[in-house]
């Protein structure tokens, strides 16, 4: 099986405080659920200054994930 994790983000992203986001909101509406999917956990995407970042609570901690290297990863 291969995770969500090693799949490329072939979208716009923006920079936000030193972290690569998500631009448009439906882009990050349908990582959110893909993202869900695979962790198994409520995820949504949330306006973070110019850009959209993937929201939920994993293991009782509040995470966000951005892009990096044109993949997910969490940057919190």
């Amino acid at each position: 099986m291969m995770t969500i994790f090693a799949v490329p983000v072939f979208d716009a992203t923006v920079i936000v405080d030193d972290n690569e986001l998500f631009k448009g909101q439906g882009s990050a509406r349908q990582w959110a659920d893909k993202l869900a999917k695979e962790l198994g956990i409520e995820v949504v995407a949330r306006k973070l200054g110019t850009g959209w970042a993937l929201c939920g609570v994993l293991d009782g901690v509040d995470c966000i994930w951005g892009i990096h290297g044109q993949r997910l990863k969490r940057i919190n």
